[in-house]
């Protein structure tokens, strides 16, 4: 294949996977291995008073019991103080003891021995209403006021004002968080299912004080991450792991249980937006007010739900947003795909509110506002197509035919209807490290210490080096997931593409050049006496540009230079954005409050496309969680004990195929030119942020009920 990148290539590690020759980090054995089973609290403000481990330690197989008496003591990291280093509880389902035993059965067997009494047992505050008033804080960076709102407010024709709410929802990945951690005298290895294997490295090494050069992390492949896998892959359980191991001087093997991974990694936090807008009556913003309050744990500072989207995506003269957060007795929260989710179902769901009130288009409206420069910064877009990604989707979905009278669209007893709204995430640029090695056999290596998380690193990361070398792709291999490569960061916020392609391109090119210069300087070869520029590379082959005729090729040119060529490059790439438009169809049976989706089409401007494949799967998987966290996706606790009462895939619902239809996926595809990872940007988040309120907003269409809290289940609607 000559020109590789832009393709629809499919996954080069597919077979692998399908096949299970993929190891993930739980498949990892090793002589002598141990595993461990964790014991959770079941209060959630209170202090240990006693706990009997006797029963447990003299269970068959057990090495080994731990709490906080006895447990290894870690450095504490950002998150402050490990669990378990003292006997204060501060969540339900913290850690508060780690049994190992030799076989899997036998740990989690004796872990089940373990009795605990509490005291001073304390009433949780569990949801954002059961904080007391004034208790909101909000960071320095937080609170953006652009203009004068309340003036524009004042200008405005027409006003829309509303509280919207999405609940707490968890990653539930098909893969769960695991480890396998062995030494070889101070030296750590580690087997984790992480989204990031640098950031995991310092993160182990300084918890264990060693120094993270020695410490190897090693994360080939991932089974999902969006988010869970970042800071909390080498949370306190992979800590213990490790500390464990040392103790013991052997193997240990931790793969959480679904259940205790909805207590101990973290959630996408409960958020209500309370919104205001103002417009003149051609449609025009004049103010947009968008506050923000979020869950917080009890002593953390940051923010895991942003607003970037509401203060970036719509021309608007005054504009006010915060982002807020109160604390309850409810584990650290954590970025999930999309951060921006919360925020911008409400911004798109007053939109369309505001659409009805002025009796205009919802795609109109999104148009008469949009803009090349971002109201936040005042900067202009390095470049922005969203105008073409809204007629792109509003063509093939055919919006034109919509009849914009509420209820009128009807098929038997169903009603239709259509909604829409636009799509937008900020990505972050950042830098990275490749190496890439042309061996004697004419072969290609590529090798980088970054993730694919289900993305489709390994396989875009094969076409950039394939391309750059002009070597065929069955003949390039990419490598990833390990410490000893060269350094990337971590893959979240979408800035894998924007930060590892620039790289990977940077060092095949130098790679290339140096084997060019290699052929044109040795008299045995063809193209000797040839400036390099007159030099063309393709298939393997070397040739020249003027004549076909004198043509080499990389096996037989490095093989007589008797070495490998090689080169290692750095890249960086600036933060950005990605966007697009989202048209929904939905069907609704007014007998039972049923909502189906009947048909999605997205259009997206997130620069070149590398692969077409790969990009649209992450359309489809956006656009299938977004049905799900529309209709159906939330996480229930219990008030009284703040404990989840559906920590599993039974309750806890997600879209499954009998709930999606045929998707539609459309590109602009155009270049984007500050971009240095070969005109593409960061875009796998972008394509969930806008379908829970396109869904809301065709319900409405439909029916004439507004549902601002989500998910919309059918007890909302009858």
């Amino acid at each position: 294949m000559t020109h590789p990148v832009g393709r629809a290539i499919p996954r080069v590690d597919g077979v692998a996977k399908v096949t299970g020759a993929a190891r993930y980090a739980a498949d990892r054995t090793m002589p002598r291995m141990l595993h461990g089973a964790l014991v959770l609290s079941t209060v959630a403000r209170g202090v240990i008073t006693a706990m009997d481990l006797s029963a447990a330690a003299a269970a068959p197989g057990v090495v080994a019991v731990y709490n906080h008496t006895n447990s290894p003591r870690l450095v504490p990291g950002f998150g402050g103080p490990a669990p378990m280093q003292d006997a204060t509880i501060t969540t339900n389902g913290q850690i508060i003891g780690y049994v190992v035993a030799e076989t899997l059965e036998q740990a989690q067997d004796a872990a089940t021995l373990v009795t605990t009494t509490y005291g001073a047992v304390q009433t949780p505050s569990t949801f954002i209403v059961d904080a007391p008033a004034g208790t909101a804080q909000v960071p320095d960076d937080q609170d953006l006021v652009v203009g004068d709102p309340q003036a524009g407010l004042a200008k405005a024709d027409v006003t829309v004002t509303g509280r919207y709410t999405t609940p707490p929802h968890h990653h539930n990945a098909i893969e769960p968080h695991a480890i396998v951690a062995y030494w070889d005298d101070d030296r750590l290895t580690a087997h984790l299912s992480t989204q990031g294997v640098g950031a995991s490295q310092r993160t182990l090494s300084s918890a264990v004080r060693i120094p993270a050069a020695d410490a190897q992390v090693r994360s080939e492949y991932v089974g999902g991450g969006f988010g869970g896998k970042t800071s909390a892959a080498a949370g306190p359980y992979a800590q213990y792991t490790v500390a464990i191991s040392r103790a013991l001087r052997r193997p240990v093997k931790l793969v959480v249980p679904r259940a205790q991974l909805y207590s101990i990694i973290g959630q996408r936090a409960e958020y209500q937006a309370d919104v205001t807008l103002g417009a003149t009556r051609d449609g025009t913003l004049t103010s947009l007010i968008h506050i923000g309050t979020q869950q917080q744990a009890r002593g953390a500072r940051m923010l895991f739900n942003p607003n970037r989207s509401v203060q970036r995506l719509y021309r608007v003269p005054n504009l006010h947003t915060r982002a807020q957060a109160v604390p309850l007795d409810l584990p650290t929260a954590q970025f999930m795909r999309a951060p921006e989710l919360p925020a911008h179902f409400a911004l798109e769901t007053a939109l369309d509110e505001l659409s009805y009130e002025l009796g205009m288009d919802p795609v109109d409206l999104r148009i008469h506002n949009y803009t090349d420069i971002s109201p936040d910064t005042g900067l202009r877009f390095s470049s922005k197509y969203l105008r073409e990604a809204y007629a792109l989707g509003r063509h093939a979905f055919g919006w034109d035919r919509r009849n914009p009278r509420i209820g009128a669209m009807r098929d038997g007893t169903d009603y239709i209807g259509w909604g829409m709204a636009t799509e937008m995430h900020a990505h972050d640029g950042g830098s990275a490290s490749a190496r890439v090695r042309v061996g004697t056999d004419g072969n290609a290596v590529a090798e980088c210490g970054t993730q694919d998380i289900g993305t489709g690193t390994y396989t875009v990361m094969t076409q950039v080096a394939s391309e750059a070398l002009g070597i065929p792709l069955h003949r390039v291999e990419f490598r990833l997931g390990d410490t000893t490569y060269p350094a990337a960061q971590t893959s979240a916020s979408s800035a894998t593409v924007p930060s590892v392609t620039g790289a990977v391109d940077k060092a095949a090119r130098a790679v290339r050049d140096s084997v060019v210069r290699l052929a044109v300087s040795d008299p045995a070869s063809p193209l000797h006496g040839l400036a390099p520029d007159q030099v063309g590379t393709e298939h393997g082959d070397l040739f020249s540009l003027t004549d076909r005729s004198r043509q080499d090729n990389y096996r037989d040119v490095v093989a007589r230079h008797g070495a490998p060529v090689e080169n290692t490059a750095t890249s960086t790439n600036e933060p950005g954005n990605s966007c697009g438009a989202v048209f929904v169809e939905v069907r609704v049976d007014p007998r039972y409050g049923r909502v189906r989706v009947s048909r999605v089409v997205g259009a997206y401007d997130c620069g070149r496309v590398l692969n077409q494949q790969t990009a649209r799967s992450q359309v489809i998987g956006g656009m299938t969680w977004g049905i799900g966290i529309a209709l159906m996706e939330h996480t229930l606790y219990d008030r009284r004990t703040a404990r989840v009462t559906n920590p599993n895939l039974s309750t806890y619902l997600i879209a499954v195929n009998a709930d999606v239809p045929d998707l539609e996926v459309l590109f602009v595809d155009r270049p984007d030119p500050a971009s240095t990872a070969l005109g593409a940007r960061g875009f796998g988040e972008c394509p969930i942020t806008g379908v829970p309120s396109a869904i809301g907003n065709a319900i409405y269409h439909a029916t004439g009920r507004r549902i601002r809290d989500l998910p919309i289940t059918q007890d909302k609607l009858l």
